[in-house]
């Protein structure tokens, strides 16, 4: 199993709970066909780079995760169909990037742990 990189950009008028039953229909994807999720960070609404489909702002999602290579033919598929999606990008990552990953999650829980004592 691989350890991949999924980030996608929905379409900003999504509602809270639209936005939440999208995001968990594209993990139970992952799931269903013999992934794990090793980490999920929805950003929320963000200014984009450039206009998608007469739109400046998208509702960011990153998901990493591991998975045997022929789920990403199976989430691409998804993805594409899924009319909400207005850009995603699928990055496979090797130890030195999972092991940063890892380490700026680690780094991030210290410091809001600090914050909160």
């Amino acid at each position: 199993m691989s350890n991949y990189e999924l980030m996608v950009i929905f379409t900003p008028v999504l509602s809270e709970e639209d936005s939440k039953s999208i995001q968990k229909k594209f993990a139970d994807v992952i799931k269903d066909n013999g992934g794990t999720i090793t980490h999920e960070n929805p950003w929320g609404l963000k200014s984009l780079a450039y206009p998608i489909q007469k739109k400046t702002t998208g509702m960011y999602l990153v998901l990493e995760f591991s998975a045997p290579s022929d789920l990403n033919e199976k989430l691409k598929i998804q993805l594409n169909r899924d009319e909400n999606v207005l850009r995603y990008m699928v990055t496979k990552l090797d130890k030195h990037a999972v092991a940063y990953n890892a380490r700026k999650r680690g780094s991030l829980n210290a410091e809001s742990k600090t914050v909160e004592a």
